[in-house]
């Protein structure tokens, strides 16, 4: 752990500048539908107001790409955040310039201030010095919490770190305590969980994790192209036929590193894809030529949830089947209430990542029973890719 948190740093009296992902849905009269990323920065701003600091929040709302749109303004959030944090929160019409400097000159303490929407600055995410230079002269310390936009090398999540004392807020922290322990240094035996739709979106996913875990489980659409690549009929089942050779040499990366891959023994076939559609259970290798895969089947499932009891550590992105519709929902739903059964007996550290990902544990119920859930997707996934993100080696500089 090369960074810093805020219990390194005095803020007594200083101006905190605080990169957040506010990133939140709005209804069509403005108003906040899901506060889920505004309630997961109250601790560091409390924290900052507790210690005597000026929290000035640097966030990005949508992409204007560099161009001033209104309706892409962070104005609307400030009666949510307001709600959130219990103080008043003050307004600036500009990120940069005299609109912001003077609304930092006039920030009291116990108030927060919200700038506008760094994306306005097409220097933002080019990652100009100048710009950098002119948010940090904004403040006296930076305060990274938006472990979501770590990985983009933009101005409010990398330039400014290099200019100012620096460190973690406290989801940044949480987020890279708990990932840390999940891939770095982790609770052995270690398993991950990767589903979805296609082999060519986790190729390096794949190639990085097979090298660190002792079992990877493979299911949804890609488990599909797997088992195609073994010379298995997977029928109608969405399939990448053309990465048949990239999965061979991933099975082969992984036997040769000692990592079993877990692919589906039994399967849920459909010939449609719809709720409710008529359905059964076959072997992996039956699968019927005008028929798809749409889940694993029962033995699959009491194989994963085998492994997961031999596992101390699980890392989980993806689904193991069509989770979004009835009946196909079943296999992810059990696996994810066997790891879930098992983080609560305080057997299993688990930590899971990506959208799909936390729609399918909201769906199965157990998101609250996971060591921890991160709601970043592209940082998430280059994490367990073994990429560094800028923005948190910004911090260990």
């Amino acid at each position: 752990m090369g960074w810093k948190t805020l219990d390194d740093m005095d803020l007594d009296g200083k101006t905190v500048l605080v990169r957040v992902d506010i990133n939140v849905p709005l209804d069509d009269a403005g108003n906040v539908t899901d506060a889920t990323r505004i309630e997961r920065i109250v601790p560091t701003v409390s924290d900052i107001l507790a210690k005597g600091g000026k929290p000035v929040l640097l966030a990005h709302f949508g992409r204007p790409k560099g161009q001033v749109v209104p309706e892409m303004s962070l104005r609307p959030l400030v009666p949510a955040l307001q709600s959130a944090f219990g103080v008043p929160v003050k307004f600036a019409e500009n990120c940069i310039g005299g609109p912001a400097k003077i609304a930092v000159s006039e920030l009291q303490p116990g108030e927060v201030l919200l700038l506008e929407n760094t994306r306005f600055h097409a220097q933002e995410t080019e990652n100009a010095p100048q710009f950098a230079a002119a948010l940090g002269a904004l403040g006296e310390v930076y305060v990274n919490d938006a472990f979501s936009a770590a990985h983009r090398a933009h101005a409010s999540t990398e330039g400014v770190a290099h200019l100012l004392p620096s460190c973690a807020g406290r989801l940044m922290e949480a987020e890279l305590k708990a990932l840390e322990a999940a891939l770095s240094d982790p609770l052995r035996p270690l398993t991950a969980v990767v589903g979805g739709a296609k082999v060519s979106t986790k190729l390096d996913l794949l190639g990085n994790l097979v090298e660190k875990v002792n079992f990877l489980v493979i299911g949804g659409g890609m488990a599909n192209t797997f088992l195609a690549a073994q010379g298995i009929d997977v029928g109608k089942s969405l399939c990448e036929h053309e990465m048949a050779d990239t999965a061979r040499e991933i099975l082969a990366k992984a036997e040769a590193a000692g990592c079993e891959i877990v692919l589906p023994t039994d399967v849920v076939v459909a010939r449609e894809f719809k709720a409710g559609a008529e359905n059964e259970v076959v072997a992996a290798d039956a699968c019927p030529a005008d028929a798809m895969i749409l889940d694993a089947g029962p033995a699959t499932v009491e194989a994963v949830s085998d492994v997961f009891a031999k596992s101390r550590t699980l890392i989980w992105n993806g689904p193991l089947g069509a989770f979004e519709i009835v009946p196909f929902d079943a296999a992810t739903v059990a696996a994810a209430q066997k790891a879930a059964e098992m983080t609560r007996a305080g057997t299993l550290v688990s930590v899971a990542g990506g959208g799909d990902t936390v729609a399918a544990l909201n769906h199965a119920g157990v998101a609250d029973d996971f060591t921890y859930i991160s709601t970043a997707g592209g940082a998430f996934l280059e994490w367990m890719e073994g990429k560094t993100l800028p923005g948190v080696a910004a911090l260990e500089g």
